[in-house]
């Protein structure tokens, strides 16, 4: 098969959607298909010469409701649109976040091709909700009536889909390359422990119930470290915090980059990720559980479609300080409970193994092609 996998965000920065995306050309291009990424330019950037990849226009970034960075296209030539999908001759296009304007919805008006989507994101659990959807539902309702399947990592991120459309919502969970994420985490707990937080410093992670939840369980375990890797719009708030309050042995990282991030993950004896809402899955529970390192989570929906039987064990109310301390103190004392949800997380992950993941939405693509060759 001919396939594009477009993608609004930029292609050049790390993210859950680009990652996937990236990995998916890869699988896909070793089973035999002709695969291409579509995407805009971001605007400044030098197009580079890959002929894995089709630029589509140009882009700036904008702040999404979902708490991302995307690309809104800022200028696309649509006779040059039409070319390029004319001489490209797709047989499936696969839309990732379709709702992003506005390239993935110019290319849907003028597609020839199977239309697929995939939704990866959440809408934020807050007071402004309600009108984040009204302000999309009317685009998104316009992008809809052109895909001819639709699919979302979880239920989580199906979730405001089925407000706006009764097409069934086939769901395909996020992977992860097993290859890459190896297993070096252990049972056993270093004389120094080591809890680790990676991601974006905002509101939505609940950094700062980690720091509360810290402060208190390091009173019982001064030996305890707490390493923050990331930036964000509350790394200067969260310092303040930790100074102020004189929490001991709490280092800030900044951003970090993939090969550091394995490197944090083999030292660490804890990874924690206490985001209380705004999650749609949990590609970097995926990464620690690869790595065999024990994990604690915000109990929010993505994180427990990931955290489940078994391993919903590490799921924890952030808000709820005290408990929150005992959890990452039992998590790190309890080497019979460590044990178990080692065991427990070396079989979950499997299941997440890209070629596994591409199996599913190689079986939407097959599906479509026979569908359509019998209206034909």
């Amino acid at each position: 098969m001919k396939i594009g996998l477009v993608c609004p965000y930029d292609i050049f920065r790390g993210g859950g959607v680009q990652e996937c995306v990236l990995a998916m050309q890869e699988e896909l291009i070793a089973r035999g298909h002709d695969v291409k990424i579509v995407t805009p330019l971001p605007r400044g950037a030098k197009e580079v010469k890959n002929n894995g990849v089709i630029f589509i226009g140009t882009s700036a970034d904008f702040k999404s409701p979902f708490h991302t960075t995307a690309q809104v296209s800022v200028h696309l030539d649509v006779n040059s649109l039409r070319e390029t999908l004319e001489a490209q001759q797709f047989d499936i296009l696969h839309f990732h976040e379709p709702w992003v304007p506005i390239m993935s919805r110019q290319v849907l008006m003028n597609s020839s091709a199977l239309n697929i989507a995939t939704f990866h994101a959440k809408l934020p659990e807050t007071v402004m909700s309600k009108t984040i959807e009204k302000v999309i539902t009317p685009y998104t309702k316009s992008v809809m009536k052109n895909l001819h399947a639709l699919t979302a990592v979880s239920d989580a991120a199906a979730m405001y889909v089925k407000t706006i459309t009764d097409e069934p919502i086939e769901i395909i969970p996020n992977g992860i390359d097993l290859s890459k994420y190896k297993k070096t985490g252990t049972v056993a707990v270093n004389e120094r422990p080591m809890i680790l937080f990676v991601g974006r410093l905002e509101k939505r992670k609940g950094v700062k119930y980690l720091v509360d939840a810290f402060a208190e369980f390091v009173q019982n375990v001064p030996a305890a470290r707490l390493i923050i890797a990331g930036d964000g719009p509350d790394r200067s708030k969260l310092e303040n915090i930790v100074e102020n309050r004189n929490i001991p042995n709490v280092s800030f990282l900044g951003y970090v980059d993939e090969a550091e991030k394995q490197a944090l993950f083999d030292e660490a004896d804890l990874f924690c990720s206490p985001a209380p809402y705004g999650e749609s899955f949990g590609i970097v529970l995926l990464e620690a559980m690869a790595k065999g390192v024990i994990t604690l989570a915000g109990d929010n929906p993505g994180y427990s479609s990931v955290l489940t039987d078994r391993g919903a064990l590490s799921l924890v109310n952030p808000k709820d300080t005290s408990h929150f301390a005992r959890q990452l103190e039992l998590l790190l004392t309890d080497m019979d409970l460590r044990r178990l949800w080692h065991e427990w997380a070396e079989q979950a992950v499997k299941k997440y193994e890209y070629a596994k993941v591409v199996d599913m939405y190689e079986a939407v693509y097959d599906r479509l092609m026979k569908q359509n060759a019998k209206v034909k």
